[in-house]
């Protein structure tokens, strides 16, 4: 006889299976679902009846991890040990991140300038997938003891600006924390399925979405007709949130004191002290018309003309992301029916009154604006769960998909804005006589040329027959599933040679991988994390070795023997430091060989360009 599961707190009978809705937010976080008894959706909140999980995590000395309210003493009291905005370093490699150190107080260490970033803590390093696999797991364990009932599957929420590399770093930050992550949502669509909820099927409505957090920026133009939630544009910026108005507020009451007083940015205490009452004078003036504050001795005080005038260029930022937005959506700002405001930060009557300016209509604020991303998860999840059956969401890609060719050209294949899920294929040739092989490099922005945009990954597609340049037709088929995460496939039509990859980022875990963590996410994750992290620099040191030493052979005649024998040398560490069990010697090994190698690997590239150049004629 089967088993019928009654949930003691609420009475109601157990679903076999619960999918929540989770927002991953860069400041707090949140567990929805629609209810089981009343199909509405709610907002899961702990003993003390808070919703809002702060996405702040500390490591203690000895590894032992806290998440959410009780991490965030820790911001003032031990700043270096504790980390906040993890999502902002989402699916980021140093390079993207090498201008923004000072916007944290954790350390973020640059090991390669294409990889996944790394945060040390102490003596030990995290990536934000981990990191944020903490925080996923706490909404995890708050929804289980809320519900009385195991929960695996969930919705999570990604801000539209989102990249393939950012979308799969929150999948695989989901699986750590045990979840199977079933869909990755844009926010401003799951708030537009929360607002949703009360629209009149007969009703089409053109609907701008505002959403500004604590970390990111996204607007969307939405098309709402017979039920059909319809996504034309989205525009953003990855960063630009709450915590940049109060780094401005920071900055404004640091202009008010002596130079001499002025914290140092290595000073990470003091500057802690001034962001969190920066935080807390920003609250107050929602319900106040002034606040004051006192920070390392010194008295400052806020009013809504200030703050107005603090975050007038970052307000204007956005603005010019809902023009963009409405260019792309051929929409003006007539065309738009409602607007509708998300993110914490939407809640300051200075913003409120720009963003109502702009559109020239009265802003929709009708849901909590914290709440309204995670209720549009849960009605997602219902939605996925078969319950929901009134709603069809069409999403979209939002940046452009290209491979690149000839010149370093960035050739767009899927435009920014094309609806997911999309397939699009297009022919290629051969460059030389004889080409048995073609590389395809995939690339995600909207430059001209690929080197202004995003790498995501590459392969060769070989074993082409032997043809004169321009015979073998090689279709690249570009493949974008539910989630946004792009599949490719390229197939020599004439002898049918074909290859078929998933691009994902670099640091990107295999399924079995991500398997194995899981079922040791208790008692060995720290184990496995450590393993991980050694294998990849061993991987990187052996590549390293193979290209020096090809290098080295190649053109040891243009090399002097000084640049020989202290190559040798470096080589000779590295190698050992490969046999050891030393991930950071090993990376230490890797700089001293680069810092050796990089002045004369430029020198001798310089003059083979100039050997090949000279005696032509430049017309």
């Amino acid at each position: 006889m089967p088993k019928i599961g009654i949930n003691i707190a609420t009475g109601s009978l157990q679903q076999a299976e619960m999918i929540v809705g989770i927002d991953l937010g860069t400041t707090n976080s949140l567990v929805a679902l629609v209810h089981p008894d009343t199909k509405k959706p709610i907002v899961l909140k702990d003993q003390n009846g808070l919703a809002l999980v702060p996405s702040i995590l500390h490591i203690g000395k000895l590894g032992e991890v806290t998440v959410g309210e009780a991490a965030r003493p820790y911001l003032k009291a031990d700043p270096t040990q504790t980390i906040f905005s993890i999502k902002r370093l989402m699916g980021k490699s140093y390079q993207d991140l090498a201008d923004r150190q000072d916007l944290f107080t954790y350390k973020i260490i640059d090991e390669k300038k294409e990889s996944l970033v790394k945060i040390k803590i102490g003596q030990q390093y995290f990536s934000p997938i981990e990191l944020s696999s903490y925080i996923l797991r706490e909404l995890k364990s708050r929804a289980e003891h809320m519900l009385k009932t195991p929960i695996s599957k969930a919705v999570i929420t990604v801000p539209a600006y989102f990249n393939d590399a950012q979308r799969q770093a929150t999948r695989d930050a989901g699986r750590l924390a045990g979840l199977d992550v079933l869909r990755i949502i844009n926010e401003p669509t799951a708030a537009s399925l929360a607002y949703g909820l009360g629209v009149s099927p007969a009703e089409n409505k053109t609907i701008a979405v505002y959403d500004l957090g604590g970390g990111t920026f996204d607007v969307s133009i939405l098309q709402i007709n017979n039920g059909i939630f319809e996504v034309l544009s989205t525009n953003g910026d990855t960063y630009l949130g709450g915590d940049d108005i109060d780094r401005a507020i920071v900055d404004f009451w640091l202009q008010q004191i002596q130079l001499t007083e002025r914290p140092e940015k290595e000073n990470s205490v003091a500057i802690q002290a001034y962001r969190l009452a920066a935080v807390q004078a920003k609250h107050q003036l929602t319900t106040h018309h002034s606040a004051q504050a006192i920070v390392e001795g010194h008295a400052f005080s806020l009013d809504h003309t200030q703050l107005e005038e603090i975050i007038v260029p970052l307000v204007e930022r956005t603005l010019r992301c809902c023009q963009q937005a409405l260019v792309d959506a051929k929409r003006t700002v007539q065309n738009i029916d409602e607007v509708v405001l998300v993110g914490g930060s939407t809640r300051m009557p200075a913003i409120k009154k720009k963003v109502a300016a702009f559109f020239g209509k009265p802003v929709h604020d009708t849901l909590d604006p914290d709440q309204v991303v995670a209720v549009g998860a849960a009605v997602q999840a219902d939605i996925l769960a078969g319950n929901n059956k009134d709603f069809l969401l069409l999403d979209i890609t939002p940046l452009s998909l290209g491979i690149e060719t000839m010149g370093g050209l960035m050739d767009v294949l899927i435009p920014r804005n094309s609806k997911i899920p999309s397939r699009v294929a297009r022919q290629y040739t051969t460059q030389q006589d004889g080409q048995g092989s073609m590389r395809i490099a995939v690339y995600q922005g909207e430059r001209d040329m690929v080197q202004d945009n995003r790498k995501l990954g590459e392969f060769t597609l070989s074993g082409i027959p032997g043809m004169p340049a321009g015979l073998p037709k090689v279709e690249v088929a570009f493949l974008i599933n539910a989630d946004g995460i792009l599949t490719v496939r390229a197939i020599e039509l004439r002898s049918g040679v074909a290859q078929q990859i998933a691009i994902k980022p670099q640091y990107g875990l295999t399924d079995q991988e991500v398997e194995r963590l899981l079922l040791e996410s208790i008692t060995h994750a720290k184990d496995d994390i450590k393993k991980r992290a050694l294998v990849e620099a061993r991987t990187e040191g052996e590549q390293l070795l193979q290209t020096t030493e090809k290098f080295v052979t190649k053109y040891a005649s243009q090399l002097s023997a000084d640049e020989l024998t202290a190559t040798a040398a470096a080589i000779q560490s590295l190698q050992l430091s490969l046999t050891m069990e030393d991930k950071d010697l090993i990376n230490q090994r890797m700089e001293a060989l680069n810092d050796i190698s990089r002045p004369y690997a430029e020198r001798v590239m310089d003059q083979a360009v100039s050997s090949a150049l000279r005696g032509q004629k430049i017309e």
